[in-house]
């Protein structure tokens, strides 16, 4: 993965090359899409390529659950719905390709949605961000998240007398520290880079006593 020291982005775990259909698409060609690209989602496009919503699973399962029973007035719409543009959430949930990794996933989780289409200044389609994509962090080697966390998080003179281990994704910070003060604020810190799963302290007293 790019950057070794630093933040990731968006551009940095998506899939450029994204599939997606217009607004006329039929219904079938959409199911069919999905099935052969193993999406739960599409975006839809319009003229040169601009983003105008996102057609889900979501979208087009009341065809089949109101099929012997007739949809509800809310569901009406998209039941009989056979177009992509009559079919669309609009507008579109977008991300743009240089948002951090955890901007993504607070989108994701706020509109509940499993993908987001990542667009340009204008609105342009550039690629897709699933969640499988942002939990690429955590396949980070254990040697960098370290060598991140000595840069970023123990790199100001306060923490000098720290050392760094991970195991597993679990950063371990060791050591003296003259401030205790700093503790929550160094594993806030730590617990922000990217491919952490836990952040734990164990400090030594400084006159030669236990933590």
């Amino acid at each position: 993965m790019p950057n070794p020291i630093g933040p990731h982005v968006v551009d940095d775990v998506m899939t450029h090359t994204a599939v997606a259909v217009g607004r006329d698409a039929p219904y079938k060609e959409i199911v069919a899409l999905m099935d052969q690209w193993k999406v739960s989602a599409l975006p839809v496009l319009e003229g040169e390529g601009r983003v105008v919503g996102v057609v889900s699973e979501a979208d087009l399962l009341p065809k089949e659950a109101f099929r012997d029973t007739g949809p509800a007035p809310e569901d009406a719409v998209k039941a009989g719905a056979v177009r992509a543009g009559d079919l669309m959430s609009s507008p579109a949930v977008t991300v743009r390709a240089g948002a951090s990794l955890a901007e993504a996933a607070r989108l994701m989780a706020r509109r509940r949605v499993k993908r987001l289409p990542v667009v340009d200044e204008i609105g342009l389609l550039e690629g897709v961000v699933s969640r499988s994509d942002l939990l690429k962090v955590f396949l980070r080697e254990d040697g960098e998240i370290a060598a991140e966390v000595r840069h970023s998080v123990l790199g100001g003179t306060a923490a000098t007398g720290l050392d760094v281990t991970v195991a597993e994704g679990v950063v371990t910070l060791r050591g003296t520290l003259a401030d205790r003060a700093l503790v929550p604020l160094l594993a806030r810190a730590a617990r922000a880079v990217e491919g952490v799963v836990d952040v734990r302290i164990a400090l030594a007293d400084p006159r030669g006593g236990g933590s």
